[in-house]
């Protein structure tokens, strides 16, 4: 008989059940999502490990924010049902139904849901899976055959973590039930909404929230001198003070606008108003969360697409794509793989000076070599605390300075990185009595696709240096363009994927749970339409009516939001040379999303207050 019951309750509110079983099958196909390329062993066996090891420890990180959000929406997401179902509860309690009964139905109800959704969003957690993993092993580089998206490790974590979530979520549900008197379930919707209107207190709360934001701003913008202090100033500041300033602040609007009386009496604005007035008493701390998780949404996608230009860094900081110091058959063929768009070669001799302890490494190259083939290198600087790279040509003039810059980075493009460099005429050069080697310097046409076998060449070339390694020898794949590159690409990739799933799994919770919070109070709204209806409003006002009251709730959180996103990225100068870049591609697809979700919420409230009107 239970099970009949939970069935028909979920079935009565199916809308208000496919709202939150949307919004858990994202988060549970994203989670899963995360745990397989977190856990799985099969990228271990990649090209590079280091490369994985980087990305699933941002992927690990992303689980540990997702189940953060997800347990928060969870608790409002149930609190929200559990009141819309309070006086369903109550009449079953009149009609004879123990509390035990009731608590175990609501308990039934809650785990039916959550395992539903879990089950659902593992199945498209597995396809999702297969096409990102997919593109990150393409985005990186990498070559790993025979990797699905179906493990079972994952599956058991994803079901035990939702689970537990749920179980909790549940056994809370079923306490405040059956701890509810029967008289306050069934007049829950009639319950009045607390008002406090001490001006003073408004007027002090509006501006230490205005001062406790404006503090927080200061901290992302100053994290040279704060650092990591930084964040947790923003973190104890931005919240208390979204929070003061939804509760004075914009009632502040309000009051203002009630007073303007052309304003006011103008189509059904006073009525709207004060349905706002009484709202925002309600809604602070809701909309304080939906703003949070806003910023924090938007701001995943906007630093996660921009990490992407780390590899354009990563490729900024070294000129010549690839150094070969040795060549045999298996390089000279590979060079064929590669399309190549300039050559050259370097001359160089080693040889010992000095006596005893005085001994001395030298480097010999010609005066002549040098002036001729304008060898380039990268210099490193900062400009407006952003580092930076330029293009600069070697000179003999700079190479004759032996603590110069460029005397280093000419040898570093030997096997001999750190030896000082001599130039020398062409006739003393042939008179030096050592091997004369050869290293040669390509760049290649479109770095990123050639990427495979460039990588690859470079490799053979170093793998037979250091075979052939005599002393002082010093080279290394890491030390390559190529090794660099995929070293950043892992970072930039598994990050740009955990900011865009992360920021669209954050959208789908924030936005069902304020459409949670507005949905909950339809029914006791009913009542004023009803009034309005009958003293001749009109439908289309009262439609308006509606647009303008939802559209309010829906747009504060998300322009506060979007101001702690325009002001939080300021953090992140530290590690991209440009967060606000393209900004307006995550803010797009943000808005449109979020617009899709106002529109859904006003469609469901006016089936619920103009039913039948």
């Amino acid at each position: 008989m239970l099970w009949k019951l939970s069935l028909t309750g979920i079935k009565s509110r199916f809308k208000d059940y496919a709202v939150l079983f949307s919004g858990l099958t994202l988060a549970a196909a994203i989670f899963y999502m995360f745990m397989t390329i977190a856990i799985n062993p099969a990228f271990l066996k990649g090209a590079l490990t280091i490369a994985f090891s980087i990305t699933k420890f941002v992927f690990a990180f992303g689980i540990a924010l997702l189940s953060l959000i997800t347990l928060v929406y969870i608790v409002y997401a149930n609190s929200f049902l559990l009141s819309m179902r309070k006086k369903a509860y109550g009449t079953y309690m009149i009609l004879g139904a123990r509390n035990s009964k009731i608590g175990r139905l609501i308990f039934i109800e809650t785990l039916i849901i959550g395992i539903l959704a879990t089950v659902l969003g593992i199945v498209i957690g597995i396809g999702l899976t297969q096409v990102v993993a997919q593109l990150l092993i393409s985005q990186m580089g990498l070559q790993i055959h025979k990797f699905f998206g179906f493990y079972i490790p994952a599956m058991l974590w994803t079901l035990i973590f939702f689970v537990i979530l749920f179980f909790l979520a549940a056994f809370c549900n079923r306490h405040k039930l059956v701890k509810t008197p029967v008289i306050n379930l069934l007049h829950e919707d009639q319950k009045p909404v607390k008002l406090h209107q001490n001006k003073v207190w408004k007027f002090v709360e509006a501006v230490l929230g205005i001062a406790l934001l404006a503090t927080g701003y200061w901290a992302m913008h100053d994290y040279q001198h704060l650092m990591t202090n930084s964040v947790i100033i923003g973190f104890f500041t931005i919240v208390p003070g979204s929070y003061f300033v939804f509760d004075s602040f914009f009632t502040g609007i309000i009051n203002f606008l009630r007073k303007n009386k052309a304003f006011k009496d103008h189509k059904l604005h006073s009525f709207t108003l004060g349905q706002l007035k009484f709202r925002l008493g309600d809604y602070n701390r809701i909309l304080t969360v939906v703003s949070l998780l806003f910023a924090l949404a938007l701001g995943a996608i906007t630093v996660g697409l921009n990490f992407n230009n780390l590899t354009e860094d990563a490729m900024k900081s070294t000129y010549y794509d690839v150094v070969l110091y040795k060549k045999d058959a298996a390089v000279n063929k590979q060079i064929k793989r590669v399309s190549v768009r300039q050559k050259q070669t370097l001359d160089y001799k080693q040889t010992i000076v000095g006596h005893g302890k005085d001994k001395l490494p030298v480097l010999y190259m010609k005066k002549s070599e040098i002036d001729k083939k304008n060898l380039k290198y990268q210099h490193y600087y900062r400009k407006n605390d952003q580092e930076d790279w330029t293009t600069r040509t070697i000179t003999v003039k700079g190479v004759n300075n032996p603590k110069g810059e460029e005397n280093y980075q000419l040898s570093s493009l030997t096997p001999y990185s750190g030896n000082q460099v001599k130039l020398v005429s062409d006739k003393q050069y042939r008179q030096i009595k050592a091997k004369k080697r050869q290293v040669s310097l390509l760049l290649v046409n479109n770095f990123r696709s050639n990427f495979n076998n460039v990588e690859k060449l470079q490799k053979l070339s170093v793998d037979q240096t250091i075979s052939q390694s005599a002393q002082g020898v010093d080279v290394s794949l890491k030390n390559s363009k190529s090794a660099q590159y995929r070293l950043v690409a892992a970072i930039a990739s598994g990050f740009e994927f955990m900011g865009f799933f992360l920021g669209i799994a954050f959208l789908a919770m924030l936005a069902s749970t304020l459409m949670f919070k507005v949905l909950s109070g339809a029914n006791s709204d009913k009542p004023r339409y009803k009034m309005l209806w009958k003293i001749g409003a009109q439908r289309k006002l009262l439609k308006a009516s509606i647009r303008s009251e939802i559209g309010t709730l829906f747009a504060l959180p998300a322009i506060l939001g979007i101001v702690d996103v325009l002001f939080g990225l300021q953090f992140f100068k530290s590690m991209l040379s440009n967060p606000y870049d393209k900004i307006w591609i995550p803010f797009t697809i943000f808005l449109v999303l979020y617009l899709i979700y106002y529109l859904i919420t006003v469609k469901l409230y006016e089936g619920i207050v103009l039913k039948n009107k």
